[in-house]
């Protein structure tokens, strides 16, 4: 009964250590030029809650900016989808040019 209980704890171990090698394994890798993005929105989400928190800007003025990042977040990961995990030079620019809108309306 003992052999048979830890065969069964094996097997379900290595079950388990298998499912989890294989989800970290499908994490995406980013390409250069979408990993720049992605940084860029991350850093600037940062940036409006830190202004929320010290008081520089309204909870509701940082709801907007939150939400218009996320909205480039999004059309970065569908472009990327649209060409095969990546996104062109072009789309890098005009995604750059639209959180460039984003930061002039943050204050500082």
């Amino acid at each position: 009964m003992n052999l048979k209980r830890t065969a069964l704890v094996a097997s379900f171990g290595a079950l388990a250590f298998g499912a989890t090698v294989s989800a970290a394994s499908a994490q995406p890798m980013h390409h250069p030029r979408q990993a720049e993005v992605l940084d860029r929105a991350a850093h600037q989400q940062q940036m409006i809650r830190h202004d929320e928190r010290i008081g520089r800007i309204s909870p509701a003025r940082a709801h907007r900016l939150q939400r218009a990042d996320h909205r480039i977040v999004m059309q970065e990961h569908r472009m990327a989808r649209h060409n095969g995990g990546y996104i062109t030079r072009a789309q890098q620019h005009r995604l750059n040019r639209q959180e460039n809108q984003v930061a002039r309306r943050m204050p500082g």
